[in-house]
Parts: structure tokens; sequence; C-alpha cells
């Protein structure tokens, strides 16, 4: 198995880097951070807290002072080395190394300035601080604001739910090791931090009780109950520290040499000389790091279905945002016309029926045209009125004999125009309906989403081919129009003087064929004639408009493009392959995430099992 502190050197390392990819604790739960088991520091202002960190680390190294002084969660990594000089490091500064602690202490101070302001206010945007030396236990620790009980001036009226908030956020997770620390002089009923504990790990398993500040206790008392666990019952043992005395702190001694103190305290204390081997900073800090190895071990299987499941959910994102692109220009026209075949495929699942919205365009041939054709005013066209003044116009200065002929023709013709507008209402309509299918489609395509100028060019040259399908559409149409004025059918005009009216006198002189009756007959004549071009106009506009313009828009919409595209340089060609910089980004994020989920993955699995 893994040598003693090889996996929480390894975890620190993974818990590094998924800070610096942004995937660390205290945001979304889910993530490999928050799957790797550390050490939350939990206890009221003033428990001694800061003292117990520093006998831990061996090193004078946090802010003092008076009321709220930890303002920030400073996650503190401790990496043992085997020797060499001390050193620390904070993610904010990255390749800055500190080996003055005093300065390491005002950097803490800068540092929650800098985002608090000079005001007594907090931030759960946490410090990441990582300490290298030979006199510390392979340990990740989280020093949480004191709880407190009543706000002082210049702090919110919230700031004692906002604290205990922001401390259930990180002892609330399940792999989260409590240490609750709680003053030797303050009745353990009343302890903030054992309150805390109780409410989040009720049985006990995840909390570790350090009582402080023993050698400040009143005379004749001790806490034998509380350390031997009758006072309040832990699944772990208590731990008892005695802390740097305030004169010990002004005249900057040592903290080696204080372990050494406290250790002689121990010893030679007749209340707590039993319990000598179990006491003091340096054995918490080996307790801490021999139980945080033993979680960990205990947690690799769920760690590596963790790491598996989202490896497998990124590389799913990866493929969905595009992967990384060649380089060479051959690698960018590939793409470049791959990107325009998806788009090509979703248009045509919108014509097909595979996706909404082609059948808008049987909608302009089954309802818009008819009620178009409907509407046109022949009645008003057709009138007694108008047949009678359309019939003498033609006629001139000499009547018609018979049938008149020239009248037919202009009433037919000036009929027949009225169907332009319907005719190119439609071609007009079909049109509207295939650009918004261009956009539909190029916005469903996913794979275009991460190539904004791409899209950009491949919308504008299937609009222009539109226009063309349009022109050619209109043309048509038109042309069909015209060509039912240009040969009037013979077989209508051949049945006329077949077909008297009836009753009506053929001994009628010339000067009484614009009577009524016989008027109304040429405009029902009329009337008869172009509801049969009507009908075929129905029937022949919808197969010009598909033909022109619906056919050609599925098999040569982008035909130009792929033309003008195989013409351009490199430099072109990257240009059009410029994305959306938020979505390269994100896709050099999740690359960087997975490199470093796969890595884990590795480590754990070679270190785990040595």
């Amino acid at each position: 198995m893994a040598t003693m502190g090889s996996l929480i050197g390894l975890v620190n390392r993974i818990q590094q880097a998924c800070t610096v990819l942004g995937d660390h604790g205290g945001g979304a739960g889910g993530s490999l951070w928050e799957a790797l088991p550390s050490v939350a520091v939990v206890g009221g202002q003033s428990s001694g807290k800061s003292s117990v960190l520093e006998s831990i680390v061996g090193r004078d190294f946090l802010p003092r002072g008076s009321g709220i002084v930890t303002r920030r969660p400073l996650v503190l990594q401790l990496h043992k080395t085997e020797g060499g000089q001390e050193y620390a490091e904070f993610l904010h500064a990255p390749r800055k190394r500190f080996s003055d602690f005093a300065a390491v202490r005002k950097e803490i101070a800068d540092e929650t300035d800098r985002m608090t302001g000079k005001s007594k206010a907090i931030s759960n945007v946490p410090i990441h601080l990582s300490i290298y030396s030979p006199h510390v236990v392979n340990l990740t620790l989280i020093d949480l604001p004191g709880l407190t009980k009543v706000a002082v001036e210049g702090q919110p009226e919230s700031i004692v739910q906002d604290i205990e908030n922001m401390v259930r956020t990180y002892v609330d997770k399940p792999n989260s090791i409590i240490l609750a620390i709680s003053p030797a002089n303050q009745d353990i009923a009343t302890s903030d931090a054992i309150k805390l504990a109780k409410e989040v790990d009720p049985t006990g398993e995840r909390t570790f009780g350090v009582v402080t500040k023993l050698d400040l206790m009143d005379k004749g008392t001790n806490a034998i109950d509380v350390l031997e666990g009758r006072s309040y019952r832990l699944q772990h043992p208590w731990v008892g520290i005695v802390n740097r005395s305030q004169a010990d702190i002004n005249k900057n001694v040592d903290m080696l040499a204080a372990r050494r103190k406290e250790q002689e305290y121990f010893q030679s204390s007749p209340d707590y000389g039993h319990l000598a081997h179990k006491m003091g900073a340096e054995y918490l800090a080996k307790l801490l790091s021999q139980h945080l190895e033993a979680v960990i071990k205990a947690k690799i299987p769920s760690i590596i279905s963790m790491i598996n499941k989202t490896v497998d959910e990124i590389e799913a994102e990866l493929d969905r945002l595009g992967r990384p692109i060649g380089g060479d220009a051959g690698a960018q026209l590939y793409t470049i016309l791959d990107m325009c075949r998806a788009f090509d495929r979703v248009f045509k699942e919108h014509l097909d029926g595979g996706r909404p919205g082609g059948d808008r365009i049987y909608g302009v041939f089954d309802h818009q045209l008819p009620a178009a054709l409907k509407k046109l005013p022949f009645d008003k066209h057709l009138s007694l009125q108008n047949v009678r003044k359309v019939i003498s116009e033609a006629d001139g200065y000499q009547p018609h004999l018979i049938a008149p002929e020239q009248g037919y023709r202009r009433l037919i013709d000036s009929s027949l125009s009225y169907f332009r507008g319907p005719a190119e209402a439609s071609v007009d309509a079909v049109h509207l309906v295939l650009k918004e299918l261009v956009r539909r489609s190029i916005a469903a395509t996913e794979e275009l989403k991460r190539f904004p100028t791409l899209q950009s060019d491949i919308a504008a040259a299937a609009n222009e081919s539109l226009e063309r399908f349009r022109e050619d559409g209109r043309k048509t149409v038109i042309r069909l129009v015209d060509m039912e004025a240009s040969y009037l059918t013979v077989e209508f005009f051949r049945k006329l003087p077949t077909e008297p009216d009836k009753g009506a006198n053929n001994n009628t002189p010339a000067n009484d064929r614009y009577q009524d009756n016989h008027l109304r007959r040429i405009g029902s004549n009329v009337s008869s004639y172009i509801n049969m071009v009507c009908d075929t106009l129905r029937n022949t506009i919808p197969k010009a408009v598909v033909h022109c313009q619906v056919k050609e828009a599925k098999r040569n919409l982008l035909n130009r493009f792929y033309a003008h595209v195989g013409s351009k340089e490199k430099k072109q060609l990257s240009a059009m392959l410029d994305e959306d910089p938020a979505l390269m980004e994100k896709r050099d994020s999740l690359v960087k995430k997975l490199e470093l989920y796969k890595s884990a993955r590795n480590e754990i699995d070679s270190v785990a099992w040595k």
C-alpha cells in the first residue's frame, strides 16, 4: 500500500491543480476538490484556533488581533519536504516564494483587505496557502472565521449568521473532517464548535475535539473529563493543547521550542501526565495526518468512480463543443466543408419533415395561394358596366358582327394580369420560409456554434443563393401567367357561336348587340375561361416554385460557397474559423480539467497500490 503521507501529498497537489482551474470547494457540488477529504478547523473567536494551526505548522504566520481576525477561509496545504529551506506560496501570487513568515502574515492580511476592504466584513472567497517544510506532515487544513454570538461595531447585524453559514458550507460536506477547537476555560456544553459539529456530525465520526488553553484553567480544576471523553464522547480521541503565552509571542519564541515546552508541560503535569503521549500539537498533526490518510484510502473507490464519471462528461462536452482544429490549410478547409455539410443536413431535415418548418411551404400552396386567388376582383372587372365599356372600346367605330373577339381578348388579357400578384406573392412567401429555415438550421447546427464568423458566412451565402432562386421562381411564375395570355384556348372561342343566348332573337341588329343579356353572356364566358386558367395556375404555380426555389435550395444552396471557399488562402480560412473567445476559453478550461482528472486518476491508482 501507499507509504505514510504519500496519498495526502498527492491529494494536496490535486487540490492545488483543481483550485488553479477553478474546480475547487465553495462552488457547485460534484467537483473533484470537494470529493477529496480535508480538515476544516472550527471554533469560536479567541478559542485558540490560530495558535493550534501555528503549532501544527511550527511557524508564527497568522494575523493576530482582537475581534474577528480570520475574515476569509484560509486553505492551508502542508507539504513535507526532505530538507532544505522552508517557504510558502500563495495561489494568488504564483512564482513568488515567501521564506520570511512575517511577510506571509502580512500577505494574508493584505489579501483579506483586498477582498473585504479595511472593514470587519467577511468573504467566502478562500485564500490558498501552501507551506513546504521538513517540520510538517502532509495535511490540508481549512481555517475558517471564528464563530461569534454578537456583531461588534463596524460589522453588519447579519455577521453572526453569515459566519455560521460559511462554516457550514465546509463542515456539511461528507468528506470534511471537523477539527472542533474549544478553550479549556469554557464549559464544553457551551462550545460553539462542538454545538455545530454535533448538528452536522451527530455520530461524531468526522469530528476531532481539541481543548486549548489547558494551562490557563483555574487552580484545582482540569479538563480530564473532556479529554477522556466523559463530558462529550466522540469517535476519535480528544487532544489537549497548550497555547503559547502572550509573553512568548511578544518575545518571538521559536515555535519548535514552544512545542518542546508544551510536551514538558504535559509530562510534568499531575493531571495530564498519563495522557502526555496523546497530547500536544505535534501529536495532533500526526493523528490528523494518519486519519486523513485512512479516510483517503477508504474513499479511493468512490473518488475514482467520480473521476471516471466526470471524465466521460467532460469528453462528451468537448465532443459537443468540437475538438481543436489542425493548423494547416487542408485541415481548415476540411473543417469548413464539414460544418457546411452539417448545416446542409439540418436544413434538409427542416424541408423534408424531420424538423419543423418545411410544412409552412405547403401552407403557402394550400392556404395562402387559393385565398389570394379567391380575393381577385373578377366580379368587379366582369361587371355588366365594365364589360360594356371594354367591348365598346374594342369595337371602335364599327360594332362587332357576331362575337366580339377583340373585346373577349381584352377582357381576358386584363383579367389574366391579376394573376401576377398571387403568383409573385407565393414566390416571396416561400422565399421567407426558406430564409427562416436557414436561420433555424444555423442555430440548430451544434458544430457551427463555435464559429460565429463561419455562421455569418454560411448565412450570407445561403441567403444570396435564395435570392437567385427567388428571382428564377418569379420569372417562371410570371412566364406561366404570360403564357396563358399569349395563346388562348381555341376551343373556348369555337363554342361561342354555337351557344346563342336562350330566347335571343338571331335577327337582332348589330347596334342591339350591347344589350344587357348579350353583355352578361360575354362576362359569363370570360369568367368561365378565367376560372379554367385559375385552376391551371393553382396547380402550376406551386410546381414552378418548388422546382425553382425548394428543389434548388436542397441541391445547390451552398454550391457557389464551396467554390469560393476552395480558392481561399490559409489566412482567410483561419479568419473564417475565428471562434467565439468565450467558447475557446471554455474548451481550453475543459481540456485542462480533463488532463487534471486523468492525471489524478492515474496518480491515485499508482500511489494507492504501491
